[in-house]
């Protein structure tokens, strides 16, 4: 017997019904992104070393990364 997902009654689920559950996945969701982020930004340095060390690697002694736009510098502090 194949498991389902699908609550049985989807069919006979009001359009009020619809957009609770819709209601709730989207609160879930945003809580879930608001959580990640915050985490990422408590670990923003180590993370940045990670990206940015294979490129800080190749460049050449005393040069250092520059940004070319205004935001590109509160991304990486």
């Amino acid at each position: 017997m194949p498991v389902t997902h699908e609550p049985e009654n989807l069919s006979d689920q009001p359009l009020v019904g619809h957009l609770r559950e819709l209601r709730s996945c989207l609160v879930i969701a945003f809580l879930a992104v608001t959580a990640a982020s915050i985490a990422a930004y408590n670990f923003i340095e180590p993370i940045s070393k990670w990206l940015f060390g294979p490129l800080i690697g190749v460049l050449p002694a005393g040069s250092s990364l520059i940004f070319t736009s205004y935001q590109e510098g509160f991304f990486f502090i």
